[in-house]
């Protein structure tokens, strides 16, 4: 398959299963990462824009307001960092051709769950177990 042409999804998901993560399909992640990183990042400077612009003058009100908008687009831009970070790292396993094996088992996380989620890094299995060890976790920590 040429540059030019890129895997649709019913063609990723009728390929074989011996055919996992084969270059045709790592190159249809990664152009998939790279759109998904271009997006982050041009969302990532409107919101690091709007944090800057200093606010208009205004009664108390406004500016109670105004502070409390930018609290939550704060937030949102750590939450958008974040997912650039992993977007970048899904980009160096696909280099490192660890992309779509889970980290912790070495098992194939599954192109379902890669299109859904192209930046997973454990299987749904490995991702369940560390949920429950969190809330595990959690739950005796409140309880102590």
């Amino acid at each position: 398959m040429n540059k030019q042409q890129r895997l649709s999804e019913q063609e990723l998901l009728a390929m074989p299963e011996d055919s996992y993560m084969n270059a045709d399909q790592l190159a249809f992640f990664r152009q998939l990462l790279l759109e998904h990183r271009d997006e982050v990042a041009a969302h990532l400077d409107a919101l690091r824009k709007d944090i800057t612009t200093p606010p208009e003058q205004g009664d108390e009100t406004d500016k109670a307001s105004l502070e409390e908008e930018k609290a939550l687009l704060l937030r949102q831009a750590d939450r958008e960092s974040k997912l650039l970070n992993k977007i970048y790292t899904a980009l160096e396993r696909i280099d490192n051709e660890d992309y779509g094996y889970c980290a912790e088992t070495g098992e194939p996380i599954g192109l379902q769950r890669l299109l859904l989620r192209p930046t997973a890094e454990l299987s749904m299995e490995a991702k369940q177990l560390q949920e429950e060890q969190e809330s595990h976790f959690a739950k005796n920590r409140s309880s102590s």
